[in-house]
């Protein structure tokens, strides 16, 4: 059976819902639960914060380009073939990581890893984006990046577990054998849209009308809003995300499993918030994408109480973890949807990688360099200072209004006729 022989069902959209975030949840699992079993790496290889933080970097170093060429391949062929290969890579890639029997040689494969989880992404987003028209999109894409946060809480659970039971390798068997199973859910069961209206080329009858038509993209002033907002936000997810279990296990001398338990709670809390703020941005009268510019505003608040407030129970924190994980986590939902209806609809699926390469080159660079910060003035503090003020810079940096959509030429606009953005699957 190929993506056509599936009638387009309407009702068949939150299949696709579920699987798409089953397979996100599944190909994020293991990258978003290295920070709770940092401490177990960190003890048994004797590494520096900076090295640990080199270990998020090598899982997301390859997707700095294989996000763009994702896209692209998301635009040519099925995603349920890109996404589906490349969660099998993340798969073989861990469990083959097992074996691994250095520093050196674990980074190499988390660059593997990484290769396989950039089509992840943006392949779920615009699977989504081509099942649900304008009205539930930011509903329906909330739901699906959920399964980030959803992975994460998982994964703060399960691996400190195996862990502490049967050493730090056996997270990486776990985390390959759930991306395996996600790869091959998703590959059963992904359909695209019967009626998807073929891509017109006359848009791009060249190479460098294509050439041209993307750096118009890159240039558009929506990409300000795009890429503000989104640097400033993911930097302050990864910061939580790999180094909260060590800072609370320093601050209040808990354990690393009850730290990651309160890394839990922000990661829950994440999850609602994605689902939450991308429903609020289907309505929202300020446009789409004021619920990211709060995002980006409660964000600093909460960095600045985890800060400055002298909490030292675990109620208090794990309250204002619970903030930070719904708006330092949840703002993904209401970005993604702004991003994918920002984009001509021929292009939503390099959209959607331009966009997250960019937010890579945070992903890669914040962790080792808030390790670097921490090992050089042996504390926190500058570090979550850091984030603070660039979020703060992202605000100054949106506070005026962007278009809603990228300004495109008279032939792309006659593709994006259509209300659904090339999707064509009606409720």
């Amino acid at each position: 059976m190929n993506d056509t022989d599936l009638p387009a069902r309407p009702g068949y959209r939150w299949v696709i819902l579920l699987i798409a975030t089953l397979a996100q949840a599944c190909a994020c699992f293991f990258v978003q639960g290295i920070g709770p079993i940092a401490a177990y790496i960190q003890n048994d290889l004797h590494l520096s914060n900076a090295q640990i933080g080199a270990l998020v970097s090598a899982a997301q170093l390859v997707p700095l380009v294989g996000l763009l060429v994702a896209g692209e391949l998301l635009d040519r062929y099925s995603e349920r073939l890109v996404v589906g290969i490349g969660t099998l890579v993340v798969g073989g890639a861990l469990m083959a990581a097992v074996l691994a029997g250095s520093y050196g040689a674990i980074l190499l494969f988390l660059v593997v890893v990484g290769a396989g989880y950039s089509t992840a992404q943006p392949g779920g987003s615009k699977s989504v984006a081509q099942w649900f028209d304008k009205a539930q999109r930011g509903f329906a894409m909330g739901i699906r990046q959920a399964g980030l946060p959803l992975g994460g809480a998982l994964a703060a659970v399960v691996m400190p577990f195996a862990a502490s039971h049967w050493g730090w390798r056996s997270s990486f068997l776990i985390g390959g054998a759930i991306a395996l199973l996600g790869a091959v859910i998703f590959m059963a069961l992904y359909r695209s849209p019967q009626a998807r209206t073929p891509v017109a080329k006359t848009a791009e009858g060249s190479l460098r009308e294509a050439v041209m038509s993307r750096l118009r993209m890159v240039r558009d002033p929506s990409m300000k809003n795009i890429v503000a907002s989104g640097v400033s936000l993911i930097s302050v997810q990864w910061g939580v995300l790999v180094f909260t279990v060590l800072y609370l296990h320093d601050r209040l001398q808990i354990s690393v499993t009850q730290a990651a338990s309160l890394l839990f709670v922000a990661q829950g809390a994440g999850v609602a918030g994605r689902i939450l703020l991308a429903a609020w941005s289907d309505r929202c009268k300020y446009g789409r994408y004021f619920p990211v510019f709060v995002c980006m505003a409660a964000s600093a608040a909460g960095l600045l109480a985890l800060i400055w407030l002298p909490v030292s129970a675990p109620l208090p924190v794990a309250l204002l973890l619970a903030w930070l994980g719904f708006f330092g986590f949840g703002w993904y939902g209401p970005w993604v949807a702004y991003v994918a209806e920002s984009a001509p609809p021929e292009k939503t699926g390099f959209a959607l990688g331009l966009a997250m390469a960019i937010n890579q080159v945070a992903i890669v660079l914040v962790p080792p360099a808030l390790g670097l910060l921490r090992d050089a003035t042996h504390s926190y503090l500058p570090g979550w200072s850091v984030l603070v003020a660039m979020t703060l810079l992202g605000l100054l940096a949106t506070r005026r209004r962007a278009p809603d959509a990228m300004r495109y030429s008279a032939p792309e606009k006659a593709l994006a006729a259509d209300d659904g953005q090339g999707m064509n699957v009606r409720r």
